[in-house]
């Protein structure tokens, strides 16, 4: 037996780095705002909040700067996701309109649960990122902050509830491709085994 390295195609390994960094930008983004959750800026009913600049591993301007930059990578990153994977999203986009229109056959269960989890995760990143966008040039206090659209609460809310589910549908997507997910990180960091007189070392692994 010999060893040769996986033949996965530079398409493949690109994607699995590129969504390996979305979903490393997410979980760090999802871990610091879990900070902000627990320790809002105000008291209750506008009192004072003993809890504020609270040290928990960091103080709370470190994890703002974690939150903020760590967005900043998975903006950048779901935005080569998108340029990348933007034809099957346009055809997708398609069909499922053709479908809703009847003019195609419905998609099978599975496939609609994961069209419905990717629209889900697309239309609250978009609005998470714009309100997260809001927070990164406008800092001040809520009567320092001037209105754009919304006031301040507001945009914290709009933010808040968008990554709630945002989160919640991205971590239902990752379950549903799990599956996936494993196999193709296995291939990434491990080489196969092919027989000598066997196998055919330019034989491309079958896609998952």
């Amino acid at each position: 037996m010999k060893q040769r390295k996986s033949s996965l195609t530079p398409k493949l390994r690109q994607n699995w780095w590129i969504d390996t960094l979305l979903g490393f930008g997410a979980l760090v983004a999802v871990l610091s705002s879990l900070y902000f959750l627990a320790f809002p800026v105000s008291g209750y009913q506008g009192g004072r909040n003993p809890y504020y600049d609270l040290v928990v591993i960091f103080s709370r301007h470190t994890w703002d700067i974690i939150h903020t930059w760590s967005g900043v990578v998975m903006i950048l990153a779901a935005v080569l996701h998108i340029v990348i994977h933007w034809d099957w999203i346009t055809k997708t986009a398609s069909r499922t309109w053709q479908v809703m229109i009847g003019k195609r056959k419905p998609f099978g269960s599975r496939l609609t649960y994961n069209i419905f989890l990717d629209a889900t995760v697309a239309v609250c990143f978009v609005i998470c990122a714009i309100s997260g966008i809001y927070f990164l040039f406008f800092t001040g206090s809520q009567a320092e902050t001037p209105i754009f659209l919304f006031n301040k609460v507001t945009w914290d809310l709009i933010h808040t509830w968008s990554g709630v589910i945002m989160t919640i549908a991205a971590i239902l997507h990752f379950v549903l491709h799990w599956k996936w997910v494993s196999n193709i990180t296995a291939k990434m960091f491990t080489k196969q085994k092919s027989s000598i007189a066997g196998n055919d070392p330019d034989e491309v692994l079958e896609a998952i």
